[in-house]
């Protein structure tokens, strides 16, 4: 079965042969509208095979009518194209002081959409009680129910076994550690519940929604932790025990002495995140709240928080010119609260990155801010469900159910 970290799989048809319904459809995901016949061309099917699948396909509602082609002297011949808003995806961002909840169609187009403030710390039940609540009111609001929807997918402040769903040792999520996400969603909704670390699928979001063209990318959060998406050949990374691109405890050079919250010393959350950025302006005799706080200030010109802001830059700039040398991404995405800073956060993370990196590894390399912005997780958790119960064996399952049926 192909994992929900996947792109589509590339249909067989580029071999001249295409085994199933499931296969076929992939040719319809762009929302291209086509022939039986274009379509018996394109794969070398018989036509009567092209039109047993799309009957099968129709009747599963993944496929639908979208009008006729031009006659070439008989009866117009009829068009078929992916209907994306046959089932629904409830995505969902769980952050450390906030939440959201979106409902999207199967392109992954938001339809309704709602946030709000929620410490994750007031344990699971809390949070995706919430969830569920607003994701109810949503589907009410679109007119739509619970029974549409093909899957729900949540993004967690923490590392996450993504086979079972269940957050391992999140140091910042108490309670939730071992505990069953899938299980209680699905006691609300009965559907495919996948779950991932918040920036995990938050790169999945960046790159889908904005980065499609490269197949390597390194997705960086700052904001009160410092943490990576890795994409790698087109395929997210998660390690072998889902915490992979755990940066902000790398220990950056200059950084001894300075505790972190994890044990050690030096480590870039400590130098580089919002918290830490806060204690430094504080020491300086300025006020601020969070990292928000201090973006805001560099952007009503204030001397120390732009100074604080390019040097947080340089010391992710240390982190990520290993990373550069190691992954050679095409490309580098800064996410989070800290990203809202633009050039004065970009211009020290470019001035390390380009000065300490090899430069063949950074000779096509972009390093640029977010395009997706706080729309990253939505859009990666719901890319994230998409992708798996839209791939080949999936559908290919649901056809034959259907016929069994």
């Amino acid at each position: 079965m192909v994992t929900s970290t996947q792109r589509p799989e590339r249909p067989a048809a580029e071999a001249g042969v295409l085994a199933r319904a499931g296969d076929l459809f992939q040719l319809l995901r762009d929302g291209k509208a086509r022939t039986r016949a274009e379509l018996a061309e394109q794969t070398g099917l018989a036509r009567t095979t092209v039109a047993a699948r799309i009957d099968a396909l129709t009747g599963l509602g993944l496929v639908g009518p979208a009008g006729e082609a031009a006659s070439s002297g008989g009866r117009p011949p009829s068009k078929f194209a992916f209907n994306a808003g046959v089932r629904l995806v409830l995505a969902a961002d769980v952050g450390a002081s906030h939440a959201a909840v979106a409902v999207t169609d199967l392109n992954g187009d938001v339809l309704a959409r709602h946030s709000e403030a929620l410490d994750v710390a007031e344990g699971p039940e809390k949070v995706l009680g919430w969830i569920l609540e607003n994701g109810r009111k949503l589907l009410e609001g679109i007119g739509r129910k619970a029974e549409d929807i093909a899957g729900v997918g949540i993004g967690v402040p923490g590392p996450v076994e993504h086979g079972s769903g269940m957050p391992v040792k999140p140091p910042i999520m108490p309670g939730w550690d071992g505990f069953d996400v899938v299980g209680y969603i699905r006691q609300g909704i009965d559907a495919e519940v996948l779950v991932d670390n918040d920036v995990n699928i938050m790169a999945l979001g960046e790159r889908y929604a904005h980065w499609s063209a490269y197949d390597d990318l390194l997705f960086i959060k700052l904001a009160t932790g410092v943490g990576a998406g890795i994409i790698s050949s087109g395929q997210l990374q998660r390690g072998a025990d889902g915490t992979s691109g755990d940066l902000g405890h790398v220990r950056v050079p200059g950084g001894e002495g300075v505790l972190c919250r994890c044990g050690n010393t030096g480590c870039l959350e400590a130098l580089a995140a919002g918290p830490a950025l806060v204690a430094k302006l504080a020491a300086q005799g300025v006020q601020a709240s969070s990292g928000s706080d201090i973006v805001d200030l560099a952007a009503q010109g204030n001397v120390q928080a732009i100074h604080a802001l390019r040097q947080a830059g340089r010391e992710v700039g240390e982190v990520l010119a290993i990373c550069v040398n190691m992954l050679n991404p095409s490309v580098i995405v800064v996410g989070g609260s800290l990203s809202r800073a633009g050039d004065q956060l970009l211009a020290g993370i470019r001035e390390t990155v380009y000065g300490r990196s090899l430069p063949l590894a950074t000779s096509h390399l972009r390093i640029e801010q977010s395009k997706a912005g706080t729309e990253a997780a939505i859009l990666g958790a719901s890319r994230m469900v998409i992708d798996h119960v839209l791939s080949p064996a999936v559908v290919e399952s649901a056809v034959a159910a259907a016929q069994r049926n």
